[in-house]
């Protein structure tokens, strides 16, 4: 299994920052859904998925968005995504995700 993504996540003045790099794709949901497990845990933070290393998102890599978005409301956090290339738009904006996530 070749997964090309990397995840990092870093806390800079309170918020949580999620770097994603490389390919998204269906194989790389799994190790993702690990890396980014402790935004499931962020309480009254913000949280930014930074896009900006991301080349391609999977549907399977939206849903997981989607829970990041959802957990984190639960617990009275934002989440912002930033970053994304003219590819990975087209694909939220197909996807409706356009008008559920907020983009800085």
């Amino acid at each position: 299994m070749n997964v090309d993504i990397k995840t990092t996540i870093q806390e800079e003045d309170g918020k949580v920052i999620a770097f994603l790099e490389g390919r998204f794709d269906t194989v790389a949901s799994s190790v993702v859904e690990k890396a980014l497990a402790p935004l499931f845990e962020c309480k009254d933070k913000e949280i930014i998925l930074d896009c900006s290393g991301l080349t391609y998102i999977a549907s399977a890599g939206l849903r997981l968005f989607l829970s990041v978005l959802k957990s984190a409301q639960g617990n009275g956090s934002q989440v912002f995504i930033r970053g994304i290339n003219d590819h990975l738009r087209t694909v939220f904006a197909m996807t409706g995700f356009i008008n559920i996530f907020k983009f800085i």
